[in-house]
This record gives structure tokens, sequence and C-alpha cells, in this order.
């Protein structure tokens, strides 16, 4: 595979895509044999196999920051993307000589931009051994290996000694997580004294209705596509904070501040991308990817992951639309001081 990663279905990679992967994928997330507390406890065979499957797709699709962001009006999708990773460097306070962990870290996007930007050295952790050697490459091409690092490991039981980084961030990653106080107490333990944690969550708003038919269907098209044990609120979010000893500094959803829909790049518009999103389009690419796969052209499985990622798409507009999904629910909390 090239560099900068998939440019056609022809580079998926068969190193990790396969058809017992994402046959295995689905079954996890059987209504009827898997409910949230399964899924909580075979949360990081999930994770695994998804960004297995998903990877490629993703550096194919939307690029090497697999996040979402706000967007001011006349701002395009990738202006967005790094002012909204800056942002979090910047109320992080980074700068050169601190050592900052990037909680899930996926193939660097984030890490690589906030390293450029403060000079800080970023230290990526992750589960997947995929994602870490696309990271590690992706970093050498832009000659960022001595400012970003990667650590393989679960970031439920992270494999570094107590008060380890300066700071701490993660963007969209602990969603993952089977228990948020869980993992926080993690980031907690890592952290220095005094130290700051910064995170963009995923979060179900005040708005969901866990009695509202439409509501359920669309919360579970997001886990089945993105891979999610289950979502919380943000009352969750911040009380697990607060449990394992974090000052909350700030908070908000940086959903409601967006100007133009953060979930847009995932709509049909007026662009031959555009057309690929809707209806027919989705169902072109789906035979196209098909056919591929048949011809094994494309890995066995490639089909299965498409569909999945569809489901995803279609319902994080919808979660989007209707308010009771934010991808982008931003607390600033600190590691209190030591005492002296």
């Amino acid at each position: 595979m090239a560099v900068r990663g998939v440019t056609t279905p022809l580079d998926l990679s068969r190193e990790v895509i396969n058809k017992d992967k994402s046959d295995s994928y689905m079954a996890m997330f059987d209504k009827k044999s898997t409910d949230h507390d399964s899924r909580r406890e075979i949360y990081d065979t999930i994770a695994k196999y998804y960004y297995d499957l998903v990877t490629d797709f993703f550096e194919f699709g939307w690029g090497e920051s697999f996040h979402f962001a706000p967007r001011f009006a006349g701002e395009t999708f990738e202006q967005s993307i790094t002012r909204h990773e800056c942002q979090l460097a910047n109320r992080l306070g980074l700068k050169p000589g601190m050592k900052c962990l990037d909680v899930g870290c996926g193939v660097g996007g984030p890490a690589r931009t906030i390293a450029r930007f403060s000079g800080a050295h970023i230290v990526g952790l992750n589960l997947n051994d995929y994602q870490i050697k696309r990271g590690q490459k992706l970093g050498e091409h832009y000659q960022l290996s001595n400012l970003v690092t990667y650590q393989k490991g679960d970031f439920m039981k992270m494999p570094f000694p107590d008060n380890s980084f300066d700071a701490v961030y993660e963007c969209e990653a602990t969603c993952h997580a089977p228990d948020k106080a869980a993992v926080y107490a993690e980031i907690f333990r890592v952290l220095k004294p005094g130290g700051l944690f910064g995170q963009y969550e995923w979060i179900m708003t005040d708005k969901y209705d866990p009695n509202n038919a439409v509501h359920k269907e669309i919360k579970y098209g997001i886990e089945i596509g993105d891979g999610l044990p289950d979502i919380c609120g943000p009352k969750t979010v911040l009380d697990a904070l607060t449990t394992v000893g974090f000052q909350t500094i700030e908070y908000a959803d940086l959903a409601t501040t967006s100007q133009v829909g953060w979930w847009t790049p995932l709509e049909a518009n007026m662009s031959i991308q555009g057309f690929l999103k809707t209806g027919i389009g989705r169902f072109l690419t789906r035979q196209a990817v098909k056919t591929l796969e048949w011809a094994h052209v494309a890995p066995a499985g490639s089909y299965t992951v498409q569909c999945f990622l569809e489901t995803a798409a279609k319902n994080l507009v919808l979660g989007g639309k209707t308010g009771i999904f934010s991808p982008m629910f931003y607390t600033l909390a600190r590691k209190p001081a030591a005492s002296s």
C-alpha cells in the first residue's frame, strides 16, 4: 500500500480485511444474542475487529484523522478538522518539552497535527497493530517520528507508570470504553498531578428518549456501524470524571456551536462525492465493491464492511439532525496538584 493509504478499492489490505472477521464482527451485534452488557465484556475484541476492517476505508473516504469537528460557514472540512485538533492542544497548553498521551490514537492524524502545532512529544496509545503500523509509516513520511511515537496497549489497563504524562487527550476514542469511570481512572493515574485532560466524547444528548423506538434504532445503528458497546449521556461523562478525582474546568457540546452541520460530510450534496452518498450512489458503490470482492480484486468481507459503514453514516446523520447524538462533547479537567 502507498504511504498515503487507500486510493481505490484495489488498495484495501488483505492483511486485516477478511470474511471470517467481518462475519464475526456482525455476530457481535446480533440483537437476539448480544446486549450492551455482553458487548461491554468484549469491548476490546469489538474495537480490534472494527478497526482492522474499517481503517483502510476511513483513510480513503475521510482522511488520517478519524473524527468529526464543528464547522464555521466558509470553512472547509479539512480546515475544521485541523482547527478542532489545534483548539484542544491550545486548551491543554501544550508546548515543546511536554510529553502528552493520545488515548486511542488511530493512525495518528490528530497526534501529528498537535505535534506540529505545539512542539510537544505525543505518545499514541492504540490496541490495534495495523493502525500502529500505519501511524509509524505516515510519521516517517511526514518526518515526525521524533515527535510522535506509539505504544500498543489497552486504554482500560495502560502500560505506563503512574504520573507519566504532562497532559492527556482523546479525540472520539473512549466511546469504545465499556466503563467511563474505569477508563478515566486510568487516564487520571498516568497523568501528572496538576496536569490537564481534554477530550471530545460521543454522547446521546438530553434530547434522546430511550422509550422512543426511532431514537433507539438510530442509537443502535451508530453502535453497530462504529463498533461501540454503548453510548452514554453527558451526565455519565461528567459524573465519571468527578468520581475518579478530576476537577472539571469547562465542558460544552460543541455540536451546538457548529454553523455547518458536523454530519454534512456524510450527507449527499451536489458533487460527485455527494452523489455517492445518495441512495442510488450508495447502491452503486455497494455493487462495485461486491463485484470486486467476487472477482477477488477486493478482499473478502469488503462488501459487509461497506454495508455497516453505510449504516453508520445514515444513523449519524439522523442522530445529528434530530439533535439526539453528538460526537463532540468537550470536557477539560485537571488532576489536582499533589498536596504539600
